[in-house]
């Protein structure tokens, strides 16, 4: 072996050259051959090993070694043949030339530091795809993780590549980190509370991959996508991405739908205004009216039994109709209401259903309608709302209750003309 890498330098010293330039001539040469052998191997070897690797990975069933081959585990194995074939070659390679064997040997420590990190990049990349495929772990943040492994390693590798190339011991490495732990500490701010915020996120269960959040600060309103270290990406109801932070998660308030997905409906919960002015107490011929429909027939015919026998009972002067017990359209639209929301399919009627008015405004007194839609899918939820208020808004007129709006353009004009028909104008 070293006749071969001295017979380049003899035979330039026999075509006249100097010992000494003859040498570092051969040696230069033989270090371009030593190169070229070496790709030539690495590009055999990678050929080969992805061959074999591609065949066993389409032929068996587990998703595993389809993610190696993906992630370029093989391919990065495949340097190991280089190297290997370097190490057993330097020795003759630089047997004229041992000065040079110092600094060899500290950038080939360096290919194989390198060669180990990507090998290992490689495997947890493909541990996290696996991971991803498992149902349990799909919306857990394990992109985090896998990122916090990989800092670590990339780490671990800057500093050993440090102490080989200047000749450092660990010692030394760990006493000058507490003078730039705070420098350190800056420059990974980010990371560190990224990775403090995924470990609570994921213990306290906060959010998970597929949970629709809102978090106005940020614009986010849609279903988480990804969570990284640093980031979580949020796919709105636009299609747009919005990116957070994820310490923001931990920081800040946001809102989680999960339990709405997880309950047994979704809440309807909305409010009309009813103008103050129409409401007004019911007489015999209204509540003879009002009997035709069938939903509150019973109802009616059951309350006017009991209000007129206690009339009766008490001597009540119905002749002012304040006096004693009455019905007014107002209640009677509520109980209609009810019946109408208890008859409704679509909603889940073990959950809560309730006909309200709130608190007057100056709006007039809000009517709302609290109940939970079976389906809780965005696009038929919306559906079955709009369908129960436009129902709503039509049946208002049958008892005589007017909803408040602010006066538009065509009501003035109908105030002019009236005005004008009177002769007011």
């Amino acid at each position: 072996m070293i006749e071969l890498f001295e017979l380049i330098p003899s035979l330039l010293e026999q075509a006249g050259l100097i010992t000494k330039y003859a040498s570092l001539l051969g040696l230069a040469i033989n270090s371009i051959i030593v190169i070229f052998i070496a790709y030539f191997l690495r590009i055999i070897s990678r050929t080969i090993l992805l061959k074999i690797t591609e065949h066993i990975a389409s032929s068996t069933k587990f998703k595993f070694d389809d993610f190696l081959v993906k992630n370029h585990f093989f391919r990065n194995t495949a340097r190991i043949v280089p190297l290997f074939f370097l190490n057993e070659i330097y020795p003759f390679l630089f047997i004229n030339h041992k000065q040079i064997i110092v600094p060899f040997l500290k950038f080939f420590h360096l290919l194989i530091i390198l060669t180990v990190v990507f090998i290992i990049i490689s495997i947890l990349k493909s541990l996290k795809d696996q991971l991803k495929e498992i149902e349990r772990f799909k919306d857990k943040p394990i992109d985090s993780y896998i990122q916090v492994v990989s800092i670590t390693v990339w780490g671990l590798a800057i500093i050993s590549m440090i102490l080989i190339l200047f000749n450092l011991k660990i010692g030394a490495i760990l006493a000058s980190f507490g003078a730039v732990s705070a420098i350190v500490i800056l420059i990974f701010k980010d990371t560190i509370l990224g990775f403090v915020a995924s470990i609570q996120v994921s213990a306290n269960d906060l959010v998970r991959i597929g949970d629709w959040i809102t978090l106005q600060k940020f614009g986010a309103d849609g279903f988480v996508t990804e969570i990284n270290l640093a980031t979580v990406k949020v796919r709105n109801f636009d299609n747009t991405i919005t990116t957070i932070p994820t310490y923001s998660l931990i920081s800040d308030s946001f809102v989680n739908w999960r339990g709405m997905f997880d309950s047994d409906g979704r809440r309807i919960k909305r409010h009309i205004f009813i103008k103050e002015s129409s409401i007004r107490f019911l007489e015999t011929k209204d509540l003879e009216e009002l009997k035709k429909i069938s939903l509150i027939t019973k109802y009616i015919e059951h309350r006017q039994r009991d209000i007129d026998k206690f009339n009766t009972k008490n001597n009540i002067d119905k002749s002012i109709l304040i006096n004693g017990r009455n019905l007014t359209n107002f209640g009677v639209y509520r109980k209609y209401l009810t019946e109408y929301l208890a008859a409704q399919h679509v909603l889940n009627h073990d959950m809560m259903l309730m006909v309200r008015h709130l608190q007057p405004t100056e709006k007039g007194i809000p009517l709302e309608i609290y109940v939970f839609s079976k389906d809780k899918v965005w696009k038929n939820y919306e559906y079955i709302m709009a369908d129960i208020f436009d129902h709503i808004l039509a049946s208002v007129k049958y008892f005589d209750l007017e909803v408040f709006e602010l006066p538009s353009s065509s009501d003035f004009q109908s105030f002019v003309a009236y005005q004008k028909s009177k002769g007011e104008l």
